[in-house]
């Protein structure tokens, strides 16, 4: 049995819920109150990515304020994929996503395989749609990808988010 050990980032810009949609995955719990994250935070947790097999994940929350574009660049290396998260409610944050896998790819590799996650689904009956739900897929469609959304607060399609990644890294090197 091949036991991996993968380092996985999430990215995106600020305030999209990365930090939230890592405690919910790793602790089960969701936290309202923003927090800024410095820098990096990094976490680690076994996923079973298919029956039987397991792969050891360390988590990079990547603090997405633009004063630690100067940082971010350390981080990357090494990285084995990547969570490319943007808010669903705020149109801006999604526009970023391109921006930010120009970034990706620059520093951690032209191939590394991403998952598009739209955050904060839970919110959409109060807000409405604000994005395209067809183009975001198209979008990650073309960029070899696929596009999941997600809510960290009711925690719908997180562990997903995660397992799909490993998927696509682990049959990304076989």
């Amino acid at each position: 049995m091949s036991s991996y050990k993968l380092k996985v980032l999430l990215t995106g810009a600020a305030a999209v819920g990365k930090t939230s949609l890592v405690q919910r995955f790793i602790k089960n719990k969701f936290q309202a109150n923003y927090k800024l994250t410095v820098g990096v935070d990094i976490l680690t947790k076994e996923i079973e990515y298919k029956p039987g097999e397991i792969a050891t994940l360390s988590i990079w929350d990547i603090g997405g304020q633009q004063r630690f574009e100067f940082i971010r660049s350390t981080f990357y290396q090494g990285a084995a994929g990547t969570l490319l998260v943007f808010d669903l409610t705020r149109e801006q944050t999604y526009q970023e996503t391109r921006k930010w896998l120009t970034e990706i790819r620059q520093f951690a590799g032209e191939n590394i395989p991403f998952i598009l996650i739209g955050n904060k689904a839970d919110l959409l009956e109060d807000v409405g749609r604000v994005i395209n739900q067809e183009e975001a897929k198209k979008f990650a469609e073309n960029e070899n990808s696929i596009y999941i959304e997600t809510s960290a607060k009711t925690g719908i399609h997180v562990d997903e988010a995660f397992t799909e990644l490993t998927r696509k890294i682990i049959n990304s090197r076989t």
